[in-house]
């Protein structure tokens, strides 16, 4: 499966009258776009293809299910009717916008080098990111919108997933709700984790539908890890990072990992 039969078959799929579709070339992406608003969404061709290659029709479903709820609901008013239960956090690269396609900014705090916290409110197949225009008619504050996100976050089911490998544990945490990745901001949890780990504790999301949690008691585990974060990052439909954390005393430092070899920055 290559670029441009991925793009005529999701095209094929995706059209609709009153829908627009253009491919960029230089980025190998397929932008879906609502012509009354002007909204739209992008798809990597070389994420879905990597995707397509494991799961065969199964992704090419995961993919339109996913463009099809994001473009219902760009551009629609957002009724809220339970604020207090619908804020939630989601993580982002500090690469992802800082401002919505129209140009207002979203209301969003620094979280680590490579990552960002956005708010969203919860639509239940899906999700809006709360931006200020949208914060200033609900009447939130930004400090009311991230207390009512964290709180929320910290009601999310944790179960995990445990592995070994090469004498090493990892927790996956995959429950594609949307908020993987977003338990990293629950703190009992982290600590309640930390509790468990007789190595050193990392963190990972490379991607907002997964958590990876390390127990790494050798060198081994560090190879892995970096292996395991980039496959997910290459395949996930909303990439954060590959790289992982050291967590410590409720702090999270970047860990690069070269070779054998740990180093951290």
């Amino acid at each position: 499966m290559d670029s441009i039969k991925m793009k005529r078959l999701l095209e094929d799929r995706l059209k609709q009258d009153g829908r627009s579709m253009t491919y960029d070339r230089e980025k190998d992406q397929v932008r879906f776009e609502n012509k009354e608003t002007g909204k739209g969404i992008e798809v990597s061709l070389p994420s879905v293809i990597g995707k397509w290659n494991e799961k065969k029709d199964a992704a090419i479903d995961e993919v339109v299910y996913y463009v099809e709820q994001a473009l219902s609901v760009m551009g629609k008013e957002t009724k809220v009717e339970s604020a207090e239960k619908q804020v939630l956090p989601v993580i982002r690269s500090t690469s992802f916008p800082a401002e919505a396609s129209e140009g207002v900014p979203f209301i969003f705090d620094d979280h680590t080098a490579e990552t960002r916290i956005y708010y969203a409110v919860d639509l239940g197949t899906t999700y809006r990111l709360i931006d200020e225009n949208f914060a200033k008619k609900q009447s939130w504050t930004k400090e009311q919108i991230k207390e009512m996100a964290l709180f929320n976050v910290r009601s999310l089911p944790t179960g995990v997933k445990k592995d070994e490998v090469a004498g090493n544990v990892f927790y996956f945490m995959n429950t594609n709700d949307g908020y993987d990745a977003s338990r990293i901001l629950n703190d009992s949890f982290l600590k309640e984790m930390a509790g468990k780990i007789e190595g050193e504790m990392t963190v990972a999301v490379p991607h907002q539908d997964v958590l990876i949690i390390g127990d790494m008691r050798n060198e081994t585990g560090y190879d892995v890890l970096a292996q395991m974060a980039m496959a997910f990052f290459a395949n996930g439909h909303v990439p954060i990072t590959a790289l992982s954390f050291i967590y410590e005393e409720g702090e999270l430092e970047p860990v690069f990992i070269l070779g054998k070899n740990k180093r951290k920055e």
